[in-house]
Parts: structure tokens; C-alpha cells; sequence
């Protein structure tokens, strides 16, 4: 939860003609009442920006003409908008009942401990302190049969185990090195 603590980032981000665009077609969506638009806009704006900021809060209210308290609202009750940008590389591990008994809990905490994840930047997700890793916990990723699952960016990982994570690191890794390589 976003309290006191842990306020919106103030933000810089500046919505350009194409979003605005797309937030008045989501808008036109809900022509009994537009605050019924404002989940969707606040997700669009963390498609867009990567996480939801005090001005994204500011922007969608008067979008709406709702006061900034209605969007706060959600922005603190729904797990899955973000107050802090995630990693570069951010795990998503299934916490529900079959990935839990499966090993979940125990692999969330290997991540956190490999990748240096310890700032917490929000609703359970946990950043390194570069910004290179977050790690998260999100609700059923629908493999059940196959659990612990996990979701790196929009792969997802049956059977997870940190040897996976081990092979997502290096293949990021020497990504990174291949990038440099070829910008150098």
C-alpha cells in the first residue's frame, strides 16, 4: 500500500498526442459515467510510462474531472499498478495456492537475494538498487499444473526454479555485453 512513507513520485512525464488520443477513445467507452474510465486509463498511462506518478494521478482527475483522491484510491488498493518503475528485467512470481506449495514464497526470496532486490518500491514489488531487477508477486499466471510459475517481461516460466532465473540472468547478461560490443 502507498502510504505517508512512500508518496507518488512527482513525475515528468508529458502524455503526447497519440495517448491523448487513445485516452479519449477508452473515455468514449463509458459515456453513462467517465470515472468509469479511470482504471483503464490508469493502466494505460503505466503501459505508456512504466508506473503511475503523481502526475499521472493529477493528469487522468482532470481528464475526468474527478478530484486526485478517486484515482489515489485505486492507485493504493490495486497490486498491479505501480508507484516506483520496475527493473529492466522484472520477475513476476505467482504467489496463489498451487505455486506457493510448489515453492514460490522460497523463489521469490532467491530472486530478491540474487539480483540484490531490496528497496521496496510499492505494492510487494522489490527493486535493485541500479534499477537493473524489481521481483514481484502477482496473482495466478494460469499454470497451475506446472507451478511455481513465473513471468520475466511477457515470457512465462513453468516449473521455475533459481536455475532458471540463473539462465535469464546470462542470457540478459550477455545481451548487455553484445549490445555494448556492437554501440562501442
Amino acid at each position: 500500500m502507498v502510504g505517508p512513507e512512500q508518496p507518488l513520485l512527482p513525475g515528468t512525464e508529458a502524455p503526447g498526442a497519440e495517448f491523448e488520443r487513445k485516452a479519449d477513445e477508452i473515455i468514449r467507452q463509458y459515456p453513462v459515467s467517465r470515472r468509469s474510465a479511470a482504471l483503464p486509463l490508469l493502466h494505460h498511462w503505466q503501459q505508456e510510462f512504466g508506473f503511475v506518478s503523481q502526475r499521472a494521478v493529477e493528469w487522468i482527475a482532470e481528464k475526468l474531472a474527478l478530484k486526485p483522491i478517486h484515482l489515489l484510491e485505486l492507485v493504493t488498493f490495486y497490486p498491479m499498478l505501480r508507484v516506483r518503475p520496475a527493473g529492466k528485467i522484472n520477475f513476476r512470481v505467482c504467489r496463489t495456492l498451487s505455486c506457493a506449495l510448489a515453492g514460490s514464497h522460497d523463489l521469490f526470496a532467491r530472486i530478491r537475494e540474487r539480483c540484490g532486490a531490496t528497496s521496496s518500491a510499492g505494492h510487494g514489488m522489490y527493486v535493485s538498487p541500479d534499477g537493473a531487477y524489481s521481483v514481484e508477486f502477482v496473482e495466478c499466471l494460469a499454470a497451475c499444473g506446472s507451478a511455481p510459475a513465473m513471468m520475466v517481461e511477457e515470457e512465462e516460466f513453468e516449473r521455475a526454479t533459481i536455475d532458471t532465473v540463473e539462465r535469464i540472468l546470462a542470457k540478459s547478461q550477455a545481451s548487455r555485453a553484445t549490445d555494448g560490443v556492437q554501440k562501442g
